[in-house]
């Protein structure tokens, strides 16, 4: 904001004197108002990456428990058909004995 002021002084003597002054008044604070939205912004991103980071583990976990449940239920698959072949020589044998 700008404001103008002129000031007209009469001496004793009858002189007149103009003092003229222009005062501009500057909003200093704006610049830190962006400072600390821009500190608050950067502090939520590290809050989010932190809390983001223990969920790849857990991924990491998910998936490894899969690949082992997947291990798992080939070797009963493996189990079963050893079963099977187990009671066909069990039956060959009854059969031909």
């Amino acid at each position: 904001m700008t404001e103008e002021r002129i000031t007209e002084t009469r001496t004793p003597w009858g002189d007149l004197h103009t003092t003229h002054a222009v005062i501009t008044e500057e909003n200093r604070n704006a610049g830190s108002g962006w400072l600390i939205v821009l500190i608050v912004l950067l502090a939520i991103a590290v809050v989010v990456w932190f809390f983001n980071q223990p969920s790849d583990s857990e991924i990491a976990r998910d998936n490894a428990l899969a690949a082992a449940s997947g291990a798992i239920g080939s070797a009963v698959g493996q189990i079963g058909d050893a079963a099977w072949q187990t009671g066909d020589a069990v039956t060959n044998a009854v059969a031909g004995g």
